[in-house]
């Protein structure tokens, strides 16, 4: 009886949590807005800037004016000259597994991009790291505009002399991956062994130069179309998976860079090296495919299972810093990496770019130039 009164009240328990649950989802689903709903007057001092006030596809991206941001003391105001695009603008679409952080019913952002290039135009008056004139790059939310305010010790460094603001654009979000996946997740070293699947896309362009600067030997898994491709940026042998599986080769490596995740673990573990190093850096490109969800939890679980094998399968969450910014700036400076640029839009064209980029087949970075 004592075992069945205990049953009871546990059942009662589990339903009551699972309506208070529904319920507070069901009030934040209704709740959330945003900046949109309260916006209603012209901006005083008006600025261009791409916005979605609502979820779906490209279509909910306008160009409109919004109010042009003013540097606090400690902000630098940069004119945006380029900016670029990244897997994350695609959740303009809302998936409903990330909703509870980007808002529920209405996005809580509206503003869209990270990645730009371009010019300081004011400093705040506890500035000293940067000059009006300065031409910089960095990563920020809402890039997608004329104007961005940035602190200057959060993700900002010079642009390299022989870089175009465009080239300097394709930067942060994608090569800061890169750099922290093969650095700090696959503990490059020297003379390694190195396979890149995906090295084609915005992150392995990068990846597969940052991984020749270590001095390493670079293997690159891409399709016919971006052969030559890979080989132009420094890989010593190219796959064409269309043709041909890496996991079914006699080939060894000590670090995987898996920017796709569409093989299991066992065939991975079959190419690594004892003690080697999977980073899990992606799920399938660019695009939205039917696959995407099933891969990322893919990567959870191998990630998971890898505690108790000596090979390692880690997952990545990049960081953008200075740090990291102005090491990259160097190795561009040094001419040791050159961004891989697909396609170039104006900023009055993104739903555009956006559309191509869903489509998963874009071969570097695609890049938006703001006039």
């Amino acid at each position: 009886m004592k075992i069945k009164r205990i049953l009871k009240w546990s059942t009662r328990a589990i339903l009551v949590a699972l309506v208070l649950t529904f319920l507070v989802g069901f009030i934040a689903y209704w709740k959330s807005t945003n900046d949109c709903d309260r916006n209603t007057g012209a901006p005083a001092n008006p600025m261009k800037a791409i916005v979605h006030c609502e979820y779906g596809g490209p279509e909910v991206l306008k160009l409109v004016d919004v109010e042009k941001p003013t540097p606090t003391d400690n902000q630098v105001l940069v004119r945006v000259r380029a900016a670029s695009l990244n897997p994350l603008d695609l959740t303009i679409r809302g998936p409903w597994l990330v909703r509870p952080i980007l808002g529920m019913r209405k996005p809580k952002d509206t503003r869209l991009g990270v990645d730009y290039a371009g010019t300081v135009e004011a400093v705040g008056k506890n500035v000293t790291q940067f000059k009006l004139g300065d031409e910089v790059f960095g990563g920020t939310r809402g890039a997608l505009a004329e104007y961005v305010c940035v602190l200057p010790d959060r993700a900002l460094t010079l642009k390299p002399a022989n870089m175009t603001f465009e080239q300097a654009a394709a930067v942060p979000v994608a090569a800061i991956t890169a750099l922290q996946g093969l650095r700090d997740k696959g503990k490059i070293k020297p003379g390694q062994k190195v396979l890149i699947n995906g090295a084609s896309g915005g992150v392995g362009t990068f990846a597969v130069q940052i991984a020749k600067s270590f001095g390493t030997e670079v293997t690159g898994v891409c399709s016919t179309r971006n052969l030559d491709l890979v080989r132009s940026i420094g890989a010593d042998r190219v796959i064409d998976y269309t043709k041909e599986d890496f996991t079914k080769t006699d080939q060894r490596y000590d670090l995987i860079f898996d920017l796709v995740g569409n093989h299991s673990r066992s065939e991975r573990q079959w190419i690594l090296n004892p003690n080697g190093i999977c980073v899990l850096a992606g799920i399938g490109g660019s695009g939205q495919h039917p696959e995407t969800w099933g891969r990322l939890v893919g990567n959870l679980k191998v990630a998971l299972l890898s505690r108790f094998i000596d090979q390692k399968f880690v997952m990545l969450m990049a960081k953008l810093n200075n740090e990291d910014l102005t090491i990259l700036s160097d190795l561009m400076r040094a001419g040791k990496v050159t961004p891989v640029i697909d396609r170039t839009y104006p900023l009055r064209e993104v739903p555009d770019s956006i559309r191509y980029l869903e489509t998963g087949h874009a071969r570097g970075k695609v890049v938006i130039t703001v006039e």
